[in-house]
């Protein structure tokens, strides 16, 4: 990103791919991601999963939904989490996860 610049994240055009066999639970989803850019150690980009089951395990990070509704699961035995747009989302690097 350009200093004092702006980007649209709803309508980047982003490349999926398919989640691999050893990670995809049901359906057939896909994910896409893009850095955007990086300061002061951080990372900033946007992630984006299409509809299906899948494992992940989390990096550390803070993300903001924009768009659609999911379910996380957490094997460390954290609740269930139900997130949507406007949530504002704080994993733990390591956890494994099941996101629907």
């Amino acid at each position: 990103m350009e200093p004092n610049s702006v980007v649209r994240a709803g309508t980047l055009a982003l490349t999926r791919t398919p989640v691999p066999d050893d990670q995809s639970v049901s359906g057939s989803p896909s994910t896409a991601a893009a850095a955007l850019d990086e300061f002061g150690g951080l990372e900033v980009g946007v992630w984006e999963m299409t509809s299906g089951v899948m494992t992940d395990v989390e990096a550390d990070e803070v993300f903001v939904v924009l768009f659609g509704f999911a379910t996380v699961e957490f094997g460390d035995g954290s609740p269930t989490i139900s997130i949507g747009p406007g949530d504002v989302v704080r994993l733990v690097e390591g956890v494994e996860t099941v996101w629907t």
